[in-house]
């Protein structure tokens, strides 16, 4: 085990237990994937979630909602180049973790941490600071004119 392993070990508890999430640090990860192995991904996406919810609070529900989305959208597109955008921050948590930020997502809404919505400054995967529902109707737009 190098030392970037047992450095994310002590920041992603679950470490070890998502063999297949575990493999996934960027959307390109998971872009030559059989639908089996997505769907393993997708499933270990969903308890990564709750777990990290557990810990720092936050809505679950809309995130969950979404999971199977999540990772559908990161396989086909080639984001960041394709923009998501989310319609409720609250669904971003599982595109967070599979964007470069799950050995931070039980920072998740805590001082210095993880914003509990879409950020910008946060992540190249995040093109639009989304809060709540609709705002990403008129971001859309202006994106696409």
């Amino acid at each position: 085990m190098d030392s970037s392993h047992d450095k994310n070990a002590t920041r992603i508890p679950t470490l070890g237990r998502f063999p297949a999430l575990d493999r996934v640090t960027y959307p390109s990860d998971m872009r030559n994937l059989s639908v089996e192995q997505l769907k393993q991904i997708a499933d270990e996406l969903r308890a990564e979630t709750i777990d990290a919810v557990s810990t720092t609070g936050g809505h679950l529900g809309a995130s969950l909602g979404v999971v199977e989305l999540t990772v559908a959208l990161h396989a086909v597109f080639d984001t960041p180049a394709d923009k998501v955008i989310w319609d409720v921050g609250h669904q971003a948590y599982p595109h967070k973790i599979l964007t470069g930020r799950r050995d931070r997502i039980r920072t998740l809404r805590q001082p210095g941490g993880l914003s509990g919505f879409t950020r910008r400054s946060e992540s190249q995967y995040d093109p639009f600071g989304a809060a709540h529902s609709s705002t990403s109707i008129s971001a859309g737009l202006g994106m696409a004119v």
